[in-house]
């Protein structure tokens, strides 16, 4: 593992000002794939919460290979440098929609996204439940922003004993009807790209974060630092794991995050950090 400062002098600023503050005026700001949680298990590539749905045998026939054509058809999108973010953004939408219509009519369940959460194909990162339980100790708002289905993330969490009243989920959730067979979903529709148009003002949680204005914002992509857009912050410190391809994406990871973490660590540098601050 590695911690790469993009400008220590700034890092020292924003941590003195933060600490001056306190625990009640600070708010975190999460992704929660390959974030809050494992880049990879066992030496193999961790999937995405969503991906698990794809690769299990829960559904129809003909659910895996129609969910790996739209991978298909839409990942080289998702990563393609020459295209545009907003035409990025676009395809993951079309490809989201695509998806969650297709999990309702091979028939998701309730019951089969708590088959899947109980098998812990994923794992939080080593100190990741501790950095949980420390938020919840100070009373400082975790708001999760994640692409993945907003129902399995909670239980995720819960699983854990970790789904606490600090513990906001902003996310995709899904509808179910009487026998818990899934229906539909609830707007909005939120993917890796489109955190930049999802504003906190529009969610309950705004009320308990706008007399927070410092944020500690985590993320594993450069997209992820849009999940502040919107919100008028005093001071913000950008933590960034940079999971893969670290010599290709490193200098860009810099531009946009304070902190860079490379080697898919555990917690243990940012729950330091908040022993530091706030104890």
């Amino acid at each position: 593992m590695k911690n790469i400062l993009s400008s220590p002098k700034n890092l020292k600023k924003i941590k003195s000002a933060m600490g001056a503050e306190g625990a009640e005026k600070l708010h975190v700001l999460s992704d929660f794939d390959r974030t809050l949680l494992k880049s990879s298990v066992d030496g193999q590539k961790s999937p995405s919460v969503i991906a698990q749905i794809r690769n299990g045998k829960y559904l129809t026939p003909d659910y895996a290979p129609r969910a790996h054509a739209l991978f298909d058809k839409y990942r080289p999108m998702e990563i393609d440098p020459d295209l545009s973010q907003k035409e990025r953004s676009a395809a993951m939408h079309e490809w989201f929609s695509e998806h969650f219509k297709l999990l309702a009519e091979c028939g998701l369940t309730k019951q089969v996204i708590e088959e899947i959460v109980a098998t812990k194909t994923i794992r939080f990162r080593d100190g990741a439940l501790e950095f949980i339980d420390f938020l919840h100790e100070k009373n400082i708002p975790l708001v999760i922003m994640s692409g993945a289905p907003g129902d399995m993330v909670a239980m995720y969490l819960e699983q854990e004993g970790r789904l606490y009243d600090n513990v906001h989920i902003i996310a995709t959730f899904l509808n179910f009807d009487a026998d818990g067979k899934m229906i539909g979903l609830r707007e909005p529709l939120i993917h890796s790209l489109n955190k930049d148009e999802i504003i906190l003002k529009d969610f309950p949680i705004f009320q308990i974060v706008k007399n927070r204005p410092n944020v500690l914002l985590l993320g594993d992509s450069l997209d992820d630092v849009g999940m502040v857009e919107g919100f008028d912050y005093k001071n913000m410190l950008k933590i960034g794991f940079l999971n893969e391809a670290v010599e290709e994406n490193l200098e860009n990871f810099k531009k946009t995050f304070d902190v860079v973490l490379t080697g898919d660590p555990g917690m243990e540098y940012i729950n330091n950090l908040l022993k530091e601050l706030f104890s």
